[in-house]
């Protein structure tokens, strides 16, 4: 289990070293795709990409698919949630959704508990 967290905590580290603004920058639509899916961002359409040309929605939604499915891992979920990240809904319609949110809220619960006291 310690490893599984230390994985997704690197994946996480690596997918912010470079800001989703960096990739669009260099054409990558599938790495800002990857890297909004896997921090639970929303997904964004064209229009959010209107100050950058050649915009590839088809590949930044390829990559949006695999980040959203690493990030919505329930095992990762209290993590997220008692790290005080909001969760925006990106992972309902995903089979483990429930289990996901219930997770999240009982992370974000006790961030909410340890800040208070």
């Amino acid at each position: 289990m310690k490893v599984l967290f230390s994985l997704f905590t690197l994946a996480l580290l690596a997918a912010c070293a470079n800001t989703a603004e960096d990739y669009a920058k260099a054409g990558d639509w599938e790495a800002v795709g990857y890297s909004d899916g896997v921090r639970g961002k929303s997904h964004r359409n064209a229009g959010d990409f209107k100050d950058y040309s050649n915009v590839n929605i088809n590949d930044y939604a390829q990559g949006y698919l695999k980040g959203v499915e690493e990030y919505c891992n329930p095992n990762h979920a209290y993590q997220i949630g008692l790290s005080g990240n909001y969760y925006e809904g990106v992972c309902e319609g995903t089979p483990d959704a429930q289990k996901f949110r219930m997770e999240w809220q009982r992370g974000w619960n006790d961030s909410k508990l340890g800040a208070s006291q």
